[in-house]
């Protein structure tokens, strides 16, 4: 078992200790899975891709610690320049 630590973003931003595929795995090279590619039975043209998790990697991961949502600047909704009262121009 590889651990990581990653951030993960649902249901809420955190971060989480997960597994890693192993890298020298004859199986899948390290990428976790193997992907195989299917077309349309009746035309033969490509469908999708449909995915098989590799067995030496789980896709588990532990949640250590929730983030903070980002802070976000409120401003009011006002036009900087309306001329509401003033009939000087706003340079």
């Amino acid at each position: 078992m590889r651990l990581r630590i990653k951030v993960t973003h649902c249901p809420r931003r955190a971060l989480a200790l997960a597994d890693t595929p192993r890298p020298d795995c004859p199986t899948c090279a390290g990428w976790g899975g193997i992907s195989h590619d299917y077309g349309d039975p009746e035309t033969g043209e490509y469908a999708g891709t449909d995915w098989e998790p590799c067995p030496c990697w789980s896709q588990w991961a532990l949640t250590l610690l929730p983030l903070p949502r980002p802070f976000r600047r409120r401003t009011p909704d006002t036009d900087p320049w309306a001329t509401d009262t003033s009939n000087e121009p706003p340079f």
